[in-house]
């Protein structure tokens, strides 16, 4: 049992290894995968050969193994099992004595060994963890309990020897033997969904000398060959997808603005200036008829141009009077212009600028003529 002891030690080692296992995983599109812990189920069958002095087909019996296990973290996990059915023993050729006829025989009896496989998977240890491998390979050790019963075959072959002894019969059973076990094995995953596996295992199991009932002062040994599925119970690992980056935006079109149209020149609209004058005769500030068709064409004048204004400037002739007369003169000459424009033609009086220069201004060379009002409208 010392191999099975330093095969458990090496197991515990591999444990705490395991606890810092990497549980990540990005594939190659950037999706990222978180290992989640889980139970499986192991549903498996195939062949056993007990090791024996019999010929190796003659050894074999046919096995099977039912499990329940549970993945820690992407390394660890542990899995109670019971493997069973069948074991053979025999032996091949052998003579008591020189001269005797060979005499070859096998027997079987039925054992079932529930136990507990602590499990280390390989692939993920030296690899790193990928939920997406096909193949993952796990070594795994465990011990239980072998309980055999129906040795009834070989007991009657003893019943019918000389020589039990020669025949290394010295460990016969019969009824129900229950012993303990160590075993240890590989087996190999071809992963074929998410939650389904196809399992190749082969496990080698250790058991008291006396279980196959001959002395051979040392260990019995049995070894399995199995096939089957693995079927996870839940999810194994959650994914998470690759955030989509956003499409970056249309550049904003740049609106050109059209520079707007230079404002079109103001084109003033020039006032002709108009002047005319309203003759009085001599001290007289009355409008005659003449002089009244001269003040209608300043009317006109202020019709067509209604921001214009008009000033008044009464005068007097410096050739008569003096500058007292000539000054009250020249401002009732002026005034009666006014008039006529305001009360007759209706003027604003914020269009009129009234002004009265007497004689002390003479804007004409000619005596008589200074006798005037101005009219310029502008």
């Amino acid at each position: 049992m010392k191999p099975m002891k330093l095969f458990m030690a090496s197991a515990m080692l591999m444990m705490g290894t395991a606890a810092m296992a990497q549980a990540t995983y990005t594939d190659k599109d950037g999706n990222e995968y978180q290992f989640k812990k889980h139970a499986f189920l192991d549903l498996q069958g195939g062949a056993q050969y007990t090791l024996g002095e019999a010929k190796f087909g003659d050894l074999i019996s046919p096995n099977v193994q039912l499990g329940l296990g549970y993945q820690f973290n992407p390394v660890f996990g542990m899995r109670l099992q019971a493997n069973g059915w069948q074991s053979k023993g025999g032996w091949a050729a052998y003579r008591d004595k020189v001269g005797d006829a060979p005499f070859s025989a096998d027997y079987k009896f039925n054992y079932v060994a529930p136990g507990l496989d602590f499990m280390f998977n390989l692939s993920n240890l030296f690899c790193g963890w990928n939920p997406n491998r096909v193949l993952n390979v796990t070594a795994f050790a465990g011990a239980g309990a072998n309980i055999a019963w129906d040795n009834d075959e070989v007991n009657e072959l003893a019943a019918t020897m000389k020589n039990q002894n020669a025949y290394n019969l010295e460990y016969l059973w019969d009824g129900t033997k229950v012993r303990p076990y160590g075993r240890a094995g590989i087996e190999l995953a071809f992963k074929v969904s998410k939650s389904v596996s196809l399992m190749l295992e082969g496990n080698a199991n250790v058991v008291s000398d006396k279980y196959n009932s001959k002395k051979a002062d040392n260990p019995d040994w049995y070894f399995n060959a199995l096939a089957g599925l693995r079927i996870n119970l839940g999810k194994s690992a959650t994914k998470k997808e690759k955030p989509v980056e956003p499409e970056p935006a249309p550049a904003p079109v740049q609106k050109v603005e059209e520079p707007a149209p230079a404002p079109a020149p103001v084109v003033e609209k020039k006032v002709e200036e108009i002047r005319r004058d309203i003759f009085f005769t001599i001290n007289s500030n009355k409008i005659s008829e003449k002089e009244n068709q001269k003040i209608l064409e300043v009317i006109d004048f202020l019709v067509k141009y209604p921001e214009a204004k008009v000033v008044v400037t009464g005068y007097a002739d410096k050739g008569t009077g003096n500058d007292r007369v000539n000054d009250r003169i020249a401002a009732k000459r002026a005034a009666a212009v006014v008039w006529m424009l305001e009360k007759r033609y209706g003027i604003p009086a914020e269009r009129i600028i009234e002004e009265s220069k007497g004689s002390r201004v003479q804007p004409f060379a000619e005596n008589d003529k200074n006798r005037v009002s101005i009219m310029i409208a502008k």
